[in-house]
């Protein structure tokens, strides 16, 4: 038998009480390409950030959730037009010991987005 391997993230989604609200919302602040259709909103994928590809972690917690961690070029810039657009600020920017600059929105909708500036 095969020694077995790690399993990478190949695929997110984001669930929404109003799907169109929150497709405005996502493409107005991270200028995403959000295909309109029926059932689901396709996202296509970016380019550029941390290579080979999304890493993420595992962390006990008072609650069950998913976040996204989205890379920006301007975190102070990013946070005011995540308020712009319906979201709320979380967390200022702080910086992680040996690793980025973070900050913490909720889009309109109150799940929880990461803003990376590396």
């Amino acid at each position: 038998m095969s020694e077995d391997w790690a399993r990478p993230v190949v695929h997110w989604e984001i669930e929404a009480r109003d799907a169109g609200a929150q497709r405005a919302f996502y493409a107005a602040l991270f200028n995403w390409q959000i295909e309109d259709s029926e059932f689901i909103k396709p996202i296509a994928p970016g380019f550029g950030g941390p290579e080979p590809g999304p890493g993420g972690h595992l962390r006990q917690s008072d609650t069950a959730r998913v976040t996204l961690y989205v890379q920006v070029r301007d975190l102070r810039e990013s946070l005011a037009r995540a308020t712009e657009l319906g979201g709320a600020i979380v967390a200022e920017p702080f910086d992680v010991p040996g690793g980025p600059t973070l900050a913490a929105i909720t889009d309109p909708e109150g799940n929880p987005v990461t803003l990376v500036q590396q």
